[in-house]
């Protein structure tokens, strides 16, 4: 069986140009395939001109209420702030043990034209294999 068959990516944020304010991903369903038990957010940028952007990732027993931050003992390195030296990089933060759902967000503050990025969840190891992709 090849990687194809036993990852998933989903995405949680478009890749879009933010300023100030919060932008909050859609959710993501880590029960596919009978439930996928890994996951790797994964943060895209672009051009990231000014003010900080800061990353969290957050999960949630049913998908749209209760959204809480996982906590840093759960993720395999950190989720990142991106500044103007992180034009096109990508960042790639290991999650354990959350609930079902996933989500990104990013906060953005002292800027005026921002940074272009975008987000989404990595999942492997389905209980049964190969993923089914829709």
């Amino acid at each position: 069986m090849s990687t194809y068959d036993e990852v998933l990516f989903k995405r949680s944020l478009s890749p879009a140009s933010r300023t100030d304010g919060t932008a909050s991903g859609v959710a993501v369903d880590r029960v596919v395939n009978g439930g996928m038990q890994d996951a790797v957010v994964i943060v895209s940028t672009g051009t990231v001109t000014d003010g900080s952007t800061a990353v969290a990732i957050q999960d949630s027993a049913d998908g749209s209420t209760d959204w809480q931050p996982v906590a840093a003992a759960q993720l395999t390195g950190a989720a990142p702030t991106l500044v103007a030296a992180n034009d096109d990089t990508v960042f790639e933060v290991g999650v354990r043990a959350s609930r079902r759902y996933l989500r990104v967000v990013g906060v953005a503050t002292g800027s005026t034209t921002g940074a272009i990025y975008g987000a989404g969840v990595l999942l492997g190891r389905p209980r049964f294999a190969p993923v089914t992709r829709s």
